[in-house]
C-alpha cells in the first residue's frame, strides 16, 4: 500500500530481457534505495515492484510481461526518470489518499496549460475507467496522488503546482507520452457492493511483478 506522495526521482539504469516474458529493471534511488530488502515494494511510476537485490543506491525488480504489457512500464529505457515511493508503514502520514500500485489503465497527456503559478494537465480517460473519476475526487497517475479538477466524457484534467512539477516526472512529460492510472479503489468496492455490473470489467493488472 502507498500513499501517492513520491519521495524521489529516480532513474532506470538498465532493463534486461530475461527470456521468459519479463525484464529485470535496475533502478537508480539514493532515498528508497539503500534500506530497501529483498521482497520489499516499492512503487515505480505507479506500479507495485518487488525488490530482488540492492546495490548501494539501485535495487533491481523482476517485471513480468503481464504488467509491461498492461502498464507504461514497457516503454521505460536507461537514463528515463520514474517517480519513486516506498510502501507505507502503519506510522506513515497519509498525505495522499490510498494507493495500492495495481495500476488500472494506461492514458496519455492530451494537454498542458501553464499558469502563472501552476499548470493544468489534461490526460485521455479510458473508457471502462470513466465512472470511477468524478469531480474533486483522488486518482493515481504515475504514483502521484492527484485531485481531478474537471471531467469529460474522454478525459480528465488536474492542476500540478510548482513542487509537484519539480519533485515528479511530470515536469520532464510532454504531450502524448503515455502515464498510468489507478482509480480510487473504494469507488470499485462500493460498485460491487451496491451490485455494479462493470467492476469485473475493470480488473487492475497484478501489482507485485
Amino acid at each position: 500500500m502507498f500513499t501517492g506522495i513520491v519521495e524521489e526521482l529516480g532513474e532506470i539504469i538498465r532493463v534486461t530481457d530475461t527470456g521468459a516474458d519479463s525484464v529485470l529493471v535496475a533502478v537508480r534511488g539514493p532515498v528508497v534505495a539503500p534500506d530497501a530488502r529483498h521482497g520489499d515494494s516499492i512503487s515505480v511510476n505507479g506500479v507495485c515492484l518487488t525488490v530482488v537485490d540492492v546495490d548501494g543506491d539501485v535495487f533491481t525488480a523482476d517485471v513480468m510481461g503481464e504488467t509491461l504489457r498492461r502498464s507504461a512500464l514497457g516503454t521505460l529505457a536507461p537514463g528515463d526518470r520514474v517517480n519513486l515511493e516506498r510502501a507505507a508503514t502503519l506510522a506513515t502520514r497519509l498525505g495522499g489518499h490510498l494507493v495500492q500500485g495495481h495500476v488500472d489503465g494506461v492514458a496519455t497527456i492530451t494537454a498542458r496549460e501553464p499558469a502563472e503559478k501552476w499548470e493544468t494537465v489534461r490526460f485521455s480517460l479510458p473508457a471502462d475507467l470513466a465512472r470511477y473519476v468524478v469531480e474533486k475526487g483522488s486518482i493515481t497517475v504515475d504514483g502521484v496522488s492527484l485531485t481531478v479538477v474537471d471531467v469529460a466524457d474522454d478525459s480528465f484534467s488536474v492542476g500540478l503546482i510548482p513542487t509537484t512539477l519539480t519533485l515528479t516526472t511530470f515536469g520532464r512529460k510532454g504531450v502524448g507520452d503515455p502515464v498510468n492510472l489507478e482509480v480510487d479503489v473504494i469507488a470499485k468496492y462500493v460498485e460491487k457492493l451496491l451490485g455494479g455490473t462493470g467492476a469485473a470489467s475493470a480488473a487492475p493488472i497484478p501489482g507485485r511483478s
